[in-house]
């Protein structure tokens, strides 16, 4: 038979649950953004690797052909390059998935000093005010920095740095020289000092000595990407 004392002890034993659940609640509710922070974090920082590792193919594949030919799609850099009677392999497959944007697709940055002008001008800011050198043999970007020095000591690179990052953007079967995410979103980590994904293009270009390298933005001091050859 229930006593009247089994009846208080399972009532405070009741209590005593749905207390415990209301603090693991609220528990969970503060560590979520931490949580989500730090998720995020991570997909930023696998997201510059991968942005990295594209870029330091991009720079293969162009000293391969000598400065006259870039690549014009994914697949070209997927395919590797030829060496002897096979293929030296320059990109893995994981690399050609941005993990920041819905579709993974990556967008192609085309080769017009005009348009990379803003990110040069990041760069430029971010590193004390000078545009780092082209990875060597330098020669073969010279079409390419040469333009980029004159538009950036005129400031026209500052007049459109709001502009829509979209406009940036090539589709497969023309050539390109970097990669951006399709990604609008703030970021928790600074790439050059730029906390918005849809603004850091990893290509070839400037990457002069300490000038590739992550600052934090507002989380902890991430760790610097890969330095792939030639950078």
């Amino acid at each position: 038979m229930t006593t009247t004392a089994d009846k208080n002890e399972s009532g405070m034993t009741l209590m005593a649950v749905m207390v415990f659940l209301t603090i693991f609640a609220f528990v969970l509710m503060a560590a979520a953004p931490s949580v989500q922070m730090d998720v995020q974090r991570e997909k930023e920082l696998e997201a510059i690797r991968r942005g990295e590792e594209i870029a330091d193919a991009i720079h293969q594949y162009f000293i391969f052909h000598n400065g006259t030919k870039l690549p014009q799609s994914l697949d070209d850099l997927l395919e590797g390059l030829p060496a002897g009677t096979k293929k030296r392999q320059i990109l893995r497959k994981s690399a050609t998935i941005d993990p920041l944007s819905l579709d993974g697709r990556w967008r192609l940055i085309q080769p017009s000093p005009d348009v990379i002008a803003r990110f040069a001008k990041r760069v430029q800011l971010f590193n004390n005010g000078v545009l780092p050198s082209s990875p060597q043999p330098t020669r073969f970007y010279d079409r390419y920095t040469t333009v980029l020095a004159n538009i950036l000591n005129t400031e026209s690179a500052t007049e459109d740095d709001d502009a829509d990052e979209e406009d940036m953007t090539v589709e497969d079967n023309i050539p390109f020289i970097g990669v951006a995410s399709q990604s609008q979103g703030r970021s928790v980590l600074a790439y050059y000092g730029i906390e918005n994904h849809a603004k850091w293009l990893f290509t070839p270009l400037f990457r002069g000595t300490g000038a590739n390298i992550i600052r934090p933005g507002r989380g902890p001091t991430a760790p610097p990407p890969p330095r792939g050859r030639g950078f």
